[in-house]
C-alpha cells in the first residue's frame, strides 16, 4: 500500500460536469473519481461503472448534467491519520484506492494498494519510489568493532538509506565446524575461510553495531548465512533480511525467513534462470514479500558479464521489484540499472580498497558512495513519467524566443475569413506554431487585425471573454508593461496594475506613455535580469557585483517614484523585489544562509525605501534564468522568511506558484506555509504551479489549492491586493488573466 498526496487528477467538485467526471477519471486511469464540495469535504465517489448504469437507466442522457445526480455516496473512505494496516484491510478484489480525509471531512490524500511493495523500517520500496541505496559493509570492518562504527558514520554522511552486515555462526555453517581451513578444502574456500575465523565480529558486536545505527539514523540490514543467525537477527528485531546470492536456492533458509513475516531482499548471482523461477515460486507460494537483485558473483566483475539488459526478464520472473547488486568496479553500472528499474541498489563499501579481504577491490569509497546516491537521485529526476511528452517551463521559455510563429500578412476586419495566402511565418515564438495553418486557415476572424499581428489559440477556439469588472473582496491588478498598459486595461474598472519593468523600461521617458494623471493605482515589479548578463543579488559575496545590484536597484526604486507622478491614487507603492541568492550549480548548505540573509539586510540598508513599500518576492526551488535553471536559497523556507521579516521589518510578495513549487520540492503542507508567511504579505501574485518548477501555470491548471488559498488569505490578509501573474497572460490582448481572474472570481477570492 502507498499513500499519495497528490490528488488534483483522483477529485471534481460538487456542481461539475459529469462529462467532467469522465474527463479525470479518463485522464487519472484509475476508473474513480471522488466528489467534493468547494471546501473540500467529500461527498461522493464516481466509477466508470456508475456512469454506465446511470447510462443504461436515465430517461434523460445528458452530460452536462451536474455529477451529482451520477455519484455513489455509499462510498468507503478512512481518516489520514489511521495505522496503515488498518486501512488496507478495506481493500477488497474490486477496490484498489481508498480516499483518506482529514478531521474535517476534507479529501487530502488516498491510499492505493500496490501488491510489489513493501515497508522496509520508514522506507516504501516501490517501483514509484525512490531508489532504496545499501551500503554493504559486510565483513569489511575486519573484525575491529571501531571501524564498524566508523563506516555506520560514514554510510550516514554518504546519504545511504540502508547499512547491511553480514552473520554467520561458523559451527554450524561449515562442514569442519568452523575450523581453519583444512588440506582437503579447495584454495578459494581455505581462503574464505581463513578470512571468516580472522575478521567475524561476535553476535552481540553486532548487535551493538545495529544499535548504533539506529541512534544515527539509518536503517541496519544484516545477511543470515544459517539458520542459527536467523534466530539471531529475528529476536533482536531487523526489519528485514538480506538473502545472499549463495543462498537463494536454500529453500531451507528461505522457508526459515519466511516465518519470520518480515521482507526480503535477495541476490540472484550464481543461479540460473531455472533455478531464480523456482526460488520465485517458492517464495510467492509462502506469502512473503520480497524483492530480488539483478548480480553478478565476481570479485570483479567484468563489465561485458554484468548483462544488465536482463533486469526486465528478472522483474518479468519476480512479479516484484526488482534491483541491483554490484561487484564491478565504480558505480555507472548501478545508474545504468536505475534507468532500467533498478529500484533498489547495493554496492560494497569500505575505507581502504588495500584491506586484507576479496570484498574490499570491488568496494566503492565513502566520497564514491555519496557521489553514487547523487547521480542516482539525478537519474530517478531525468527518468520522468514517460507516458507523455510535455513541453518543460524552460522550454516554454525558449519556444518564446526561439521558435516561429503563425502571423498575418495584411489588415483583417473581424467577420471576414482568414486565407493561406495572409498567413506567414516569422519569429518569435509568441503566436500559434506553423503546423496549426490548416485550423486556421477558413476561420472567421474574431478580431482585428492589422499586418504583422500574431495568431493566437483564441483565434481557432474562442477563450474567455474580458469583462469590464471582476468582483472580489479584495484589490485586484493585473501585470503590464508601458507599451501595452493602455490596450490591456481599456475598458475596464481596475484597482491597480504592476508594471513589470525589463532593464531598458528605466531608461524610457515616461511622458512618452502616460499624458496625465490615471485614475488607477499601481505597484512596480523590479528587473531581475539587467545589462551584461547580470542578475540582480543582494547575496552576492562578489562586492563589486553586490554593489552593481544595489545601483540597479536605486535606478529601480527612482522610476517607481517617478511613476507616483502619473498615478497619484498611490502614495507608496509596492515595490515587488526578487532580492537574490541563487547559485548556479548546487543548494547552498542550509548553516551558510544565515550570511546572505544577512548581506541582503545590509544592502537594502544602502537604498532608500522610504517611498515604496518594498515587497520582498517569496522564491522557487530552481529559478529560470534565460530558459536553463539555478538552484535558489533565500525566500523558500517559512521560517526563514518569518524570521527575515521580524528581524528587519521588510514585508513580502506572497507569490503562489514560487511557494507552491518549494512545497512541493521539499515535502511541506501548503496550507501551514501560508499559515506562516501570509501575516508578512503586504501583496499577492496568484497563479498555479505544476511539481517543482512549473512556473505561472494557468490558475486552476496545476497543483494549488484555491479553496483552500482563499480560506487562508480571508483568515490572514484580507484587503492585500493581489494581481494573477499567469505566464504569458499578456498574450492576444490579456486572454489569460482573464481566464485567471474569472475562475478566481467564482470561487469567491
Amino acid at each position: 500500500m502507498r499513500i499519495e498526496r497528490k490528488i488534483k487528477d483522483y477529485l471534481v467538485f460538487s456542481g461539475s460536469s459529469i462529462l467532467d467526471a469522465l474527463k479525470q477519471i479518463n485522464d487519472n486511469k484509475s476508473r474513480i473519481v471522488f466528489v467534493v464540495q468547494d471546501n473540500g469535504v467529500l461527498i461522493g465517489a464516481v466509477s466508470d461503472g456508475d456512469v454506465r448504469r446511470w447510462m443504461t437507466q436515465t430517461d434523460v442522457f445528458d452530460l452536462n448534467l451536474p455529477v451529482d445526480q451520477v455519484m455513489n455516496c455509499d462510498f468507503v473512505c478512512r481518516p489520514v491519520v489511521e495505522p496503515h494496516a488498518l486501512i488496507a484491510q478495506h481493500f477488497d478484489f474490486k477496490r484498489d484506492i481508498i480516499p483518506l480525509v482529514d478531521e474535517q471531512g476534507r479529501f487530502v490524500a488516498l491510499s492505493r494498494r500496490s501488491e510489489a511493495s513493501f515497508h522496509l523500517g520508514n522506507f516504501l520500496i516501490s517501483d514509484q519510489g525512490p531508489t532504496f541505496t545499501i551500503a554493504e559493509v559486510g565483513n569489511n570492518h575486519n573484525g575491529d568493532f571501531e571501524l564498524a562504527k566508523e563506516l555506520v558514520d560514514l554510510a550516514v554522511e554518504a546519504n545511504a538509506d540502508c547499512v547491511k552486515f553480514q552473520m554467520r555462526d561458523l559451527a554450524t555453517l561449515y562442514s569442519n565446524q568452523g575450523k581453519k581451513a583444512e588440506a582437503g578444502y579447495d584454495l578459494g574456500s581455505q581462503y574464505t575461510l581463513d578470512l571468516l575465523n580472522k575478521f567475524q565480529l561476535k553476535n552481540d558486536q553486532l548487535c551493538q553495531i545495529f544499535d548504533y545505527c539506529k541512534h544515527r539514523g539509518i536503517l541496519p540490514l544484516c545477511t543470515p548465512w544459517d539458520l542459527v543467525s536467523v534466530n539471531v537477527l529475528n529476536e533482536y528485531g531487523l526489519e528485514g533480511f538480506k538473502v545472499a546470492s549463495a543462498d537463494l536456492t536454500n529453500f531451507e533458509l528461505l522457508e526459515a525467513l519466511a516465518k519470520t513475516g518480515k521482507p526480503l531482499i535477495c541476490s540472484t548471482g550464481m543461479s540460473s534462470d531455472a533455478e531464480i523461477r523456482s526460488s520465485v515460486g517458492l517464495l510467492h507460494r509462502l506469502g512473503v514479500q520480497f524483492a530480488l537483485l539483478h548480480c553478478n558473483s565476481t570479485y570483479p566483475t567484468p563489465f561485458k558479464d554484468v548483462n544488465l539488459s536482463y533486469l526486465p526478464r528478472l522483474k518479468q520472473l519476480a512479479g516484484t521489484m526488482v534491483g541491483y547488486s554490484g561487484h564491478e568496479r565504480g558505480f555507472a553500472v548501478p545508474l545504468a540499472a536505475v534507468a532500467l528499474g533498478a529500484r533498489i541498489v547495493e554496492k560494497h563499501f569500505t575505507i581502504d580498497r588495500n584491506m586484507e579481504g576479496n570484498d574490499h577491490k570491488v568496494s566503492l569509497l565513502p566520497e564514491e558512495f555519496a557521489e553514487m546516491v547523487r547521480q542516482i537521485r539525478n537519474v530517478e529526476e531525468a527518468m520522468g513519467q514517460g507516458e507523455t511528452r510535455e513541453l518543460t517551463q524552460g522550454e516554454l521559455i525558449n519556444r518564446e524566443n526561439l521558435a516561429k510563429s503563425l502571423v498575418i500578412n495584411c489588415d483583417l476586419t473581424r467577420g471576414q475569413m482568414v486565407k493561406r495566402s495572409m498567413i506567414i511565418v516569422k519569429s518569435p515564438g509568441q503566436g500559434l506554431q506553423p503546423n496549426r495553418i490548416d485550423e486556421l486557415v477558413g476561420k472567421e476572424a474574431q478580431r482585428d487585425f492589422k499586418a504583422g499581428d500574431f495568431f493566437f489559440e483564441s483565434d481557432i477556439t474562442p477563450q474567455v471573454a474580458k469583462k469590464k469588472h471582476y468582483t472580489f473582496s479584495r484589490p485586484y491588478g493585473i501585470p503590464v508593461r508601458f507599451h501595452d498598459y493602455r490596450s490591456l486595461i481599456e475598458d475596464m474598472r481596475i484597482d491597480f496594475v504592476e508594471f513589470h519593468l525589463s532593464y531598458h523600461d528605466l531608461d524610457v521617458k515616461l511622458a512618452d506613455y502616460f499624458t496625465g494623471p490615471q485614475r488607477i493605482g499601481f505597484a512596480v515589479h523590479s528587473p531581475e535580469l539587467f545589462a551584461s548578463d547580470h542578475i540582480l543579488d543582494l547575496a552576492s559575496g562578489d562586492v563589486g557585483y553586490l554593489a552593481h545590484s544595489i545601483v540597479e536597484l536605486k535606478r529601480t526604486v527612482a522610476v517607481a517614484d517617478q511613476l507616483r507622478s502619473y498615478f497619484p491614487a498611490t502614495r507608496k507603492p509596492v515595490l515587488v523585489l526578487n532580492a537574490g541568492g541563487w547559485s548556479p550549480q548546487v543548494f547552498f548548505p542550509v548553516e551558510a544562509r544565515a550570511v546572505l540573509y544577512e548581506r541582503v539586510a545590509s544592502a537594502l540598508g544602502k537604498v532608500d525605501l522610504s517611498q515604496v513599500q518594498l515587497a520582498i518576492q517569496t522564491m522557487p526551488p530552481f529559478p529560470w534564468h534565460f530558459g536553463g535553471q539555478s538552484y535558489h536559497n533565500l525566500f523558500i523556507d517559512p521560517d526563514e522568511i518569518v524570521d527575515f521579516c521580524n528581524r528587519t521589518g521588510h514585508k513580502i510578495c506572497l507569490d503562489i506558484s514560487h511557494s507552491m513549487m518549494a512545497c512541493n520540492y521539499y515535502h511541506w503542507d501548503f496550507s501551514e506555509f501560508l499559515k506562516k508567511v501570509l501575516p508578512y504579505a503586504i501583496h499577492l501574485h496568484v497563479v498555479d504551479a505544476k511539481g517543482v518548477d512549473g512556473e505561472g501555470v494557468q490558475i486552476g491548471k496545476g497543483d494549488v489549492d484555491f479553496a483552500m488559498l482563499r480560506d487562508r488569505m480571508n483568515e490572514y490578509v484580507p484587503g492585500v491586493q493581489f494581481i494573477p501573474e499567469v505566464w504569458q497572460g499578456h498574450k492576444n490582448k490579456g486572454e489569460g488573466f482573464w481566464s485567471a481572474l474569472s475562475y478566481l472570481e467564482k470561487i469567491g477570492l
